[in-house]
């Protein structure tokens, strides 16, 4: 009778064990996608920004489903009115949003010597232009000229997800599918991602560029 109950707790921890397991193998590999719905994008809700007085092929390439974005910090601002600094930017456009949750995935290259830009931003907010700008200064990410949130990203492909749930008011960015940085929106506006390279207030690199592809957009 001992043997038997024995036999039964071994074979009982076991059971537990294995499901402690699994159900640690699968928090560790969810997806920052899980539970999303991926929206359909064609070319048309790209939207490219450049230097006003430049040919689009002079600072965008668009060839082998990679599309590469670069410009000068002396480059004139997209729009002869316009203050703003010089980009190299593409707006995801007809999916404008002010509620719900929503995300950005892309992968995205920056070249060694590139620094001082912003290369993903979410456009809109209650108190200023923008919800979130992720920048690179030196091969490191960071929220504005804040935060840090990832480092050595020079001269290698890596992912990017940015989860905006704007009802809580919070913003989730994940680098290679590792959550990253949590931080407060900026309040609700007309809201919606752009990336590329947009010269950051100060510090820029002579030259910037950043290559993106695989540019999904998700809700729930």
């Amino acid at each position: 009778m001992n043997i038997m109950n024995s036999t039964c707790y071994k074979g009982f921890m076991l059971l537990v064990f294995v499901g402690f397991f699994f159900i640690d193998f699968h928090i560790c590999n969810a997806d920052p996608t899980d539970g999303f719905t991926q929206i359909p994008l064609s070319q048309k809700n790209f939207k490219l920004q450049k230097p006003y007085d430049k040919p689009l092929q002079q600072r965008y390439s668009y060839e082998d489903a990679i599309r590469s974005f670069w410009v000068y910090d002396k480059d004139k601002p997209f729009k002869p009115d316009s203050t703003t600094r010089p980009r190299t930017e593409v707006r995801v456009s007809g999916y404008d949003y002010s509620s719900g949750i929503w995300q950005f995935e892309g992968y995205a290259f920056v070249p060694n010597g590139t620094s001082g830009v912003t290369i993903v931003q979410i456009h809109g907010a209650a108190v200023g232009a923008t919800s979130l700008q992720l920048r690179i200064y030196n091969g490191d990410m960071r929220y504005y000229k804040y935060n840090l949130v990832a480092t050595n990203l020079y001269d290698k492909w890596f992912r990017v997800n940015i989860i905006h749930d704007v009802d809580k008011g919070k913003i989730t960015v994940f680098i290679e599918g590792v959550k990253k940085f949590v931080v407060k929106d900026q309040g609700p506006g007309d809201l919606y991602f752009k990336c590329g390279v947009y010269a950051a207030p100060a510090n820029s690199s002579n030259y910037m560029e950043s290559r993106w592809k695989g540019i999904k957009l998700y809700r729930k």
